[in-house]
Order: structure tokens, then C-alpha cells, then sequence
């Protein structure tokens, strides 16, 4: 959930920082206010491609910081930190995303840096942008069987068939190796102990170059270091006039006047702590200079010894490993050489062992894919059903969802490593992957007669934001809660940018009564224009533009502000009427009396 946002210098924003609460928040204003501001920082901070022309006219770098609250149940957010070391505090993360005049980037999860794409898969566990945007998970084929199992209660079915999947996938490589040719087996050995010796008598330690160039630079600028050590010691204590004979005098002469006229005591004691903190400083350095010592030898020893992890670092700190420090990538090397030396030494014996397991993982695997078969297509029917009717009452009467349910095609997946192909009760092979032996996928008809396609090509960002309401909703139950065989633990805080687009009256109605439901499980923005939509809010922004003097002249600002009851009446017969006469007035209160929170 998102708790704060600060945003700086994005577009017509000059500073403005906001506190959310969970619930269906809406963003209200005249068109052309700024709203679309707002999501665009969000759109921002998610990993959308940075374009400097957004940072404030007259500024050098503009950026956007989120505060946000994990929910425990989010497992694949909180996965995604523990694999990359990021801690949270009481299940909270800052993001931070900044972008520079000169087009470059800076973004951090907490104090760690991260490239864009770290930050977009990321966010997409705990942000859903909704309409003309490129972060819309319902366009992202991969999500829509998470979808399908949420629905049907089987994402912890799907997890355990994943482990089992990657386990045999694991297994199989190490069977191919193991059935390498014996030349290939000996060279490879070869090459695995050498590089294994070599580290082990290197020896290297995390963070030892760091160490060593440290040492390496006093070493090698040693007579500057010196120059300046001397310099200091002859203002701290060697010359006549040094800082330490100073403060000795000071002291005498200030003990004696704070015992004449008590009124300096206070003085006194504070520059008592002055001395002392003198006389430790001077003895320090005393300490530190008469240690200076030039060793040529010991800068050569440096020098080879950063020339050979140098060489270790080119050698193996190589793949996924060569962005870590230099000596733990090559103590990784060494690990993962190991345990391939242990595996190819012992080839021979284990061969018919591994065999055995991947014989019973493939059995295994194909039992549960089959039922994960039989549990998404009977579901698939319902939910495709289910959506169906609630876009009828979304403004779409005359569409058709559907979910498909497709089995992996032999062409498709056979070369891929570790695809078990079982034949099932003599209807063919059974070509499992990652998550299962068939494809996913979402598809719709808008209007009758039309073929069924895919969701990119609905043209209407409207129309694809009550898209993902509908599927929203039957994840959670039609009627707000009990339809969905479980709960929806993904993206916590949905964006609804567009979703009002072109309807209006009972549609517009019925848009935000299912806003206001799914507001009661997930936080929910929403910008619009329509009163019938604003009403059903918890939360009530209104975002507004303003013209501030300045002394080079006039500037446009975009504020947002958080209304309260009389505020938002305002603002309500304001969306209705264009004013807030008497009648716009009593029709708002008719609005909030009915569907009002």
C-alpha cells in the first residue's frame, strides 16, 4: 500500500508531498489541472522509460519518493527483496527514482541501487497502472495464468509443481554432464581444479582489494601525506605558537577569570571540553605521525598482490557474479567449481541413482500437471462467465470474455532443457514447463459478431481499465468477497487513470460501486470526472493549477490537496454543474447521502 508520495520538480510540480490512506482514493480537478501528473509520477516511479522534458522548466533534476507498506501476504515482493539482500523495516520500503537534465537516472529500494528493470519488476508485485500505459498486467501474457490460479485456489499447487519442475530441471543438466564424453569430462576437470587451486593459493579475502589500493595510494603518494602530516603537526603542538600551547594558556588564564567572576563558569566548562578534546587529538596524531614509515618494498608487495586478484577477477569473477565485489565473485567461482568437481567426479556412481529420481520427478511432474490441467480449465468456464457479466454492467453489454486454456505445443517447447513430455492415458505427449503443460491466455470480443482477440488490441484505455475492474473483481468475488476460490495477494494498489472514458448514468454507477468494493481488500486510485464515480471514495484529492508570481516572472504550479466534507460537497456539484450553485449543492448531498462513505 502506498502511504506516501513525494514528488519534486516532475512537470508543473514544484514539491509536493501527500500521506494515502488503504481504501478507494479519487483525484478530481478542471481538465487540464494536473491529474494526469500524478500518475505519470506513479507511471514513473514504476520503471516507465525517464524523459527528461518531464523535469520542471527552470530545474535541474526531478524526482519521485514512495513510501510503502508490504503486505505479509505478498510473496513474490517479498521474495524478490530477500534474494537481493534488501532488508525492510516493520514491512516498509522507500523508492526513489530521480532523472537529471542530461537524461541520466538514479534509482534505489531502500538505500540500494537498482537498474530500471530491477525497479519494474518489482513494482509490478505491488503497483497495477490502468489505462493508456505500458503497465498494464493484463497485457503481460505471463500474468494472466497467476490470474487463473488465483481464482481457482491454486497457487499453492502451481508453486509446489514449480519447485519440483526446477528440481528436475536441476537434475537433468547434471545427468547430461554426466553422460559428456569422457575427454570432455577429464578437460573439464582439468580446468575446474586448476582454477579451484589457484584461488586457494590466492587466497583472496572479500573486500581485500579495497583494502590493498587504500594502502596502495598512502604508499604511493607518501611524501604528499607527509608534507601535509608536518604541516599539521606543526599547528598542533611543535612550533612556539601551536594549537595545543594556545588552549594550555587559554585555560590558565580563563580558570583564573571564571574565579573571579563566577558568571563565567559556564564559559569555562564549555571550553574544558575543548582542552580535553585538544590534548586527545594532539596525542592521536602524535601517535599517527611518528608511525609514518616509507616501505618501497611493501608498495611493490601491494602492487603484485592487486595485479594478481586483478587476474583472478578477469578470470572468474565472470555471468551473473561479475557486478558483486571482485574477491566474493571468485569465491563463488570457487563454490560452484567445487560442487561441479564433486558431481563429475562421482558421475559414474550416481548416473544410475539420478536417473531413478528424474524417472519418478517426471512422473510426479506429469500427475500434477494434469490435475493443475483439470483445475484451470474447469475454472477458466467460470471466470471467462463471471467476467463476462460484470463487464455487462460495466458499459460493455455486448462482450465476450474468455480464458484459454491451451496445451503447450510439442514444436514450441521441445528443445527446451529440462521438458518432461509424458504420454497421458494415450491422448499424446503431455509437454510440461515452468507452470504447468498448458498456456494461459485472455481474450475478448467487444462487440457481437466480432472474433475473439487478445487484449492488446482493445483500441479504449476505458475500456481495458474496466477490463482489469472485472477480472479484479472476480478474483475477489462478484458480490465483494466469497466468489474467488482465494484471496488476491497480488499487486496491492491499483491505478485506474481512464476507466471513465465514455460512459456515464447507471454505467457510471455501477463502475464505482465495484471501485468501492475492491477498495475494501486493495487501495485504489482512481482520476475522473464523474461525480457518481468521486462519491464512492474514502479519500477525495483534488489536484488544481494556479499561477504564481515570480521574480522572473509568472509560473504555473500543479498543487494537490486533501478535501474535507464540506470541501468535497463543493467539489461535487462542482463536477456535476460546473459551480456550486444551490442545486449542484443539493444534488452533491443527495449523491454523498446515497453513496457516500
Amino acid at each position: 500500500m502506498l502511504e506516501e508520495l513525494s514528488i519534486r520538480n516532475y512537470a508543473l510540480i514544484e514539491n509536493i508531498s501527500l500521506s494515502f490512506e488503504k481504501g478507494f482514493n479519487v483525484l478530481t480537478g478542471e481538465t487540464g489541472a494536473g491529474k494526469s501528473i500524478i500518475v505519470g509520477s506513479i507511471s514513473f516511479l514504476m520503471g516507465a522509460k525517464a524523459d527528461p522534458q518531464a523535469i520542471r522548466t527552470g530545474t535541474e533534476e526531478a524526482g519521485v519518493t514512495a513510501l510503502i507498506l508490504l503486505d505479509r501476504r505478498n510473496r513474490d515482493a517479498l521474495e524478490w527483496l530477500k534474494a537481493r539482500d534488501i532488508e525492510n523495516e516493520d514491512n516498509r520500503i522507500i523508492v526513489r527514482r530521480s532523472i537529471k537534465t542530461s537524461g541520466r537516472t538514479s534509482i534505489f529500494i531502500q538505500n540500494v541501487p537498482v537498474s530500471r528493470t530491477d525497479l519494474e519488476e518489482f513494482m509490478g508485485f505491488l503497483f497495477d497502472l490502468h489505462g493508456q500505459h505500458n503497465h498494464e498486467s493484463l497485457l503481460r501474457k505471463e500474468s494472466h495464468r497467476r490470474y487463473l490460479d488465483q481464482f481457482a485456489g491454486l497457487e499453492d499447487q502451481a508453486l509446489a509443481y514449480n519447485r519440483l519442475f526446477l528440481e528436475l530441471a536441476g537434475k537433468r543438466k547434471t545427468l547430461e554432464a554426466s553422460l559428456s564424453s569422457e575427454r570432455d569430462r577429464e578437460s573439464r576437470l582439468e580446468i575446474l581444479n586448476y582454477g579451484v587451486e589457484e584461488i586457494e593459493k590466492a587466497a583472496p579475502r572479500p573486500g581485500e582489494s579495497r583494502e590493498l589500493e587504500g594502502e596502495a595510494r598512502r604508499l604511493g603518494e607518501f611524501e604528499k601525506l607527509t608534507g601535509h602530516s608536518e604541516t599539521v603537526a606543526a599547528c598542533f603542538f611543535d612550533e612556539d605558537v601551536s594549537l595545543l600551547s594556545l588552549v594550555r594558556r587559554l585555560r590558565v588564564s580563563l580558570d583564573a577569570a571564571a574565579a573571579i567572576d563566577p558568571s563565567l563558569e559556564a564559559l569555562r566548562k564549555r571550553f574544558e571540553d575543548l582542552y580535553y578534546e585538544a590534548e586527545d587529538l594532539s596525542g592521536e596524531f602524535r601517535s599517527y605521525r611518528d608511525k609514518l614509515t616509507y616501505d618501497p618494498a611493501r608498495l611493490e608487495e601491494v602492487e603484485e598482490r592487486l595485479a594478481l586478484l586483478f587476474r583472478l577477477k578477469k578470470k572468474y569473477a565472470t555471468g551473473a557474479d561479475s557486478g558483486t565485489d571482485s574477491e566474493e565473485a571468485v569465491l563463488a567461482y570457487r563454490l560452484r567449481a567445487e560442487a561441479e568437481i564433486e558431481a563429475l567426479s562421482g558421475a559414474g556412481e550416481n548416473r544410475e541413482k539420478l536417473k531413478a529420481e528424474i524417472d519418478a520427478l517426471e512422473k510426479e511432474i506429469a500427475s500434477r500437471a494434469g490435475s493443475l490441467r483439470a483445475g484451470r480449465t474447469r475454472a477458466a468456464v467460470k471466470l471467462g462467465e463471471r467476467i463476462t457479466g460484470i463487464l455487462g454492467r460495466l458499459g460493455m453489454p455486448k462482450a465476450r470474455f474468455s480464458v484459454d486454456v491451451l496445451p503447450k505445443g510439442r514444436t514450441q517447447n521441445a528443445a527446451e532443457p529440462g521438458l518432461p513430455e509424458t504420454e497421458q492415458g494415450g491422448r499424446g505427449p503431455l509437454v510440461c514447463g515452468p507452470w504447468g503443460a498448458e498456456e494461459v491466455e485472455f481474450l475478448i470480443s467487444a462487440n457481437t459478431g466480432e472474433p475473439l482477440k487478445d487484449l492488446s488490441r482493445i483500441a479504449s484505455g476505458g475500456e481495458l481499465s474496466r477490463v482489469m475492474l472485472a477480472v479484479k473483481t472476480a478474483l475477489l468475488g462478484e458480490e465483494g468477497g466469497n466468489g474467488g476460490a482465494g484471496d488476491d495477494y497480488s499487486a496491492e494498489t491499483l491505478v485506474f487513470d481512464e476507466i471513465d472514458t465514455g460512459i456515464g448514468g447507471e454505467v457510471a454507477l455501477s463502475v464505482g460501486e465495484y471501485l468501492g468494493k475492491i477498495g475494501e481488500i486493495k487501495q485504489i486510485f482512481c482520476v475522473t470526472h464523474l461525480a457518481s464515480i468521486a462519491v464512492r471514495a474514502d479519500n477525495h484529492f483534488k489536484v488544481e493549477k494556479n499561477i504564481v508570481p515570480g521574480s522572473g516572472g509568472d509560473r504555473t504550479l500543479t498543487t494537490v490537496g486533501t478535501l474535507n466534507r464540506e470541501e468535497r460537497r463543493r467539489e461535487i456539484a462542482r463536477m456535476l454543474a460546473g459551480d456550486a450553485g444551490k442545486a449542484a449543492l443539493a444534488h452533491a448531498d443527495d449523491l454523498l447521502e446515497k453513496y457516500g462513505r
